[in-house]
């Protein structure tokens, strides 16, 4: 009898963890957080410095996409309305200055500008640049995964 009580038990525990993580993993896909639709002032579309598009880094990694326009001007990075990524947990935008980012370990090992975290998985966004910065230095945008140390994707600049 207290073997069964075990099994049930130890079942239990596994069941619901299982149903825990597997929750954690689907809730952005059942229940997506609304587009973003942020718009530029004025004063903040003075001056493109450089232009990308976001991509695919591991066209292997189903989980991990990217797509998109980015516009970089003196003050402000903006992503485009057709932003989109795949949905998880602490997203952030990151600055990095070396080109053609493909891998974490570039990210990783480089002295990157934090732009905050991402707002929404799709749509418009802006994110301030901190004074300071010489955005010469700095030859793509990324998106970065902070909790697992993942590379979402990245987007090559094109400077004018």
């Amino acid at each position: 009898m207290w073997r069964f009580i075990a099994t049930f038990f130890f079942g239990d525990v596994l069941g619901a963890a299982f149903g825990v993580a597997l929750g954690f993993f689907l809730f952005p896909y059942v229940f997506p957080p609304p587009e973003a639709m942020e718009t530029l002032t004025g004063a903040e579309q003075t001056d493109v410095v450089a232009t990308g598009t976001f991509i695919h880094a591991d066209p292997a990694d189903p989980i991990h996409y990217g797509s998109g326009g980015v516009t970089v001007y003196q003050e402000t990075v903006f992503l485009g309305a057709d932003f989109e990524v795949g949905p998880g947990p602490a997203y952030d935008v990151y600055l990095v200055p070396s080109a053609e980012v493909r891998d974490e370990a570039v990210v990783k090992e480089s002295m990157f500008v934090d732009l905050g975290g991402l707002r929404a998985f799709k749509g418009s966004q802006k994110y301030p640049i901190p004074a300071g910065v010489d955005l010469a230095d700095y030859q793509s945008v990324v998106i970065w995964c902070r909790e697992f140390d993942v590379l979402i994707s990245p987007a090559d600049l094109q400077f004018n």
